[in-house]
This record gives structure tokens, sequence and C-alpha cells, in this order.
């Protein structure tokens, strides 16, 4: 078995990089003092994973009001809207407003990879994208196409991103579809998601994840998502870890590797490895795979120092989940 570890995706604003923005707000500081400054607080994030042994590292993302609005405002034919909560968190996104079929006007992700992929080196760089269900299903459709429809011309857009974010030399893409989290979603709307995230990943001609978070679908919607043709399927379990567990040992894998969201980021208490390792070796019995340990949700819902700390133990996390497996644990450039 092989181990290794990733944050699942974006980070707080560190206090100078929020004091650069605001300058930035009030015309005080340029656009230039701004890019200078996400570039540095994106180096620092990077390094704190990259010193994790993280094998995957994202930018943090720092620069991203939410995870919908690069991509609005990248697009043609939508516009963010107005405020709302995102899911069941003390954080809110622009609900993006599809008045038209959308057209990209320029990418988002490759020139990020270009940015910053001289930073995470010798670990790998990976990109993080909504999954095209999660993203149609927080939006408003005026466009007159049913949803099936929208949800497929957003997820063309996005294979593009992916497929020009791995030629720039990303080598994972996640796609996070954290809608099937919800226990009213419908069985058919999660093979909806697992059809067009396998044509994502098929544009993206590089290992891809598939990442559900907020809880744990219900029994019939994993199972579709295991319909999926990527190589992980990540799953929070620190949300509720029993019905989590129960689900993934009677239903397995599918044949992908699976990512355990195990340390709880939307929590400032201290994790408790020991019980975390042992809720993955059950969760992992029977299993001789390579397997992924995360964070059960971006770390940008708690405060900067935390995320710092948060990394930190995901890599302890994963040390000590392959010593008592008696696995190869595979580190990025962690010493």
């Amino acid at each position: 078995m092989r181990v290794w570890s990733s944050p699942l995706g974006g980070y707080p604003r560190c206090r100078y990089l929020r004091r650069v923005l605001r300058d930035f707000e009030q015309g005080v500081a340029s656009r230039w003092e701004v890019e200078e400054a996400v570039t540095r607080a994106s180096a620092t994030v990077m390094g704190v994973q990259i010193a994790s042994g993280a094998l995957y590292v994202c930018d943090g993302m720092l620069d991203w009001h939410d995870i919908f609005r690069p991509f609005v405002e990248a697009w043609r034919g939508v516009t963010p809207g107005g405020l709302l909560r995102y899911f069941d968190n003390n954080f809110f996104y622009r609900i993006p407003v599809f008045v038209s079929e959308p057209e990209a006007s320029h990418l988002v992700l490759a020139p990020r990879v270009k940015r910053f992929l001289p930073l995470v080196e010798p670990s790998k760089l990976k990109v993080v994208i909504p999954g095209p269900v999660t993203f149609t299903a927080m939006a408003e459709n005026r466009t007159g196409r049913s949803f099936e429809e929208l949800a497929g011309r957003v997820a063309d857009l996005l294979a593009e991103e992916a497929r020009k974010a791995v030629e720039a030399g990303a080598e994972l893409v996640q796609v996070d579809e954290p809608v099937l989290s919800d226990p009213d979603v419908s069985v058919d709307v999660a093979r909806l998601s697992a059809e067009l995230c396998s044509r994502i990943a098929r544009a993206a001609g590089a290992r891809t994840s598939l990442a559900v978070y907020f809880g744990a679908p219900s029994s019939g919607v994993y199972e579709a998502v295991l319909d999926a043709k990527v190589d992980y399927v990540a799953v929070d379990l620190a949300t509720s870890p029993a019905r989590a567990v129960e689900l993934l040992k009677s239903k397995g894998f599918g044949g992908h590797a699976p990512v355990l969201g195990l340390v709880d980021s939307r929590s400032i208490l201290p994790d408790d490895l020991g019980r975390l390792s042992e809720l993955a070796r059950e969760v992992l019995s029977g299993y001789d795979g390579e397997v992924g340990v995360t964070t059960s949700t971006w770390l940008d819902l708690v405060p900067y120092q935390y995320s710092i700390e948060k990394t930190r133990l995901l890599g302890l996390l994963a040390e000590l989940l392959a010593q008592k497996l008696g696995a190869e644990l595979v580190r990025g450039g962690g010493v």
C-alpha cells in the first residue's frame, strides 16, 4: 500500500494579504502590489504543504472570492449575482447567473499553473475546479436550456480548463462536487455528475479526483459516483464518521483509489491523530492499493493560523497511518 497526503483545497488569507487587498479596494495599493502580495502569500501556504510532505500541492486560491467566481468572470453569458450562504457554512458566494450559453473569453487555470509550478517542485501541483453539477445547481439558470444541457456546457468549458492546465504542468485535476452530499440530491443527478466528470477526466489526460464533502453522500449517490472514470474518489469522513465508515466499508471504492477526508477543516479543535488513523484502518480493511489522506473540505473555513496547523497535522497523520499499515509513505518535497 502507498499512502500520500494533500489538503483538499483553498486556504484563508493571511493578515498581510487582507491588508493589501483592502488598500487596493480603497485605491491606495496598485494592481502590481496585489499580484506581488498574492504570490508571496501563496508561496507561504505552498511551502507549508511541501514541508508537511504533501504529494499534491494546491496554490491556495487566495485571490478567489469563491470556487465559482474566477470562471464566472472568465466566461461570457454568466454574471455574478447576489450573495448566498455556501451550504451550511459561515461563508458566502455570489450566485452565478447564466443568461445565455456560456463561452470562455480567457483561461483561468493554465496561467496559474505556469505562475506557481516553479514554487512546488519537487512536489506535484494540482488544480481544483468546481464540479459541473455543483456549479449548475448553485447557479441561476435564465438560458432557457435544461439543467442537464447547461451542466453539460459547463462541463465542456471546465474540461478545456483541465486540459490546458495539464498541458501547463499540473499533475492532478480535482473536481469538487459537494452538492452530492446533500441528502435530497437524486441518484439521477449523481449519475449526471459521474458522466460529466468522466468527460473532464478524459479531456485532462492526467490523474483526476472527484471530491464529495460537507458530509458523506447517500448510498445510492455514492454508487453512482463510483461510475465516474476518475482515478480517485475523495469522501469526507470528519463530518459524520460513523455513516461514512459504514458507507465505505459496505460499498468499497469501485476500483478507484480512495482519498479519505480525515482532518476536520471546519473546526479549530485539535485532531486526535490516533483516532483518525484507526478510523482509516477500519475503512481500509482488506484494501491494498493507493490511498490519499486529506482534509474534510477546503481550509479557508478556519482562521489562517489553524489552516497552517491543520496542514502540518495532515502530514503527521499520513506518516502515522503508513506506519500502522506497514505501508510506503509517498512524500512530495517534505523532509
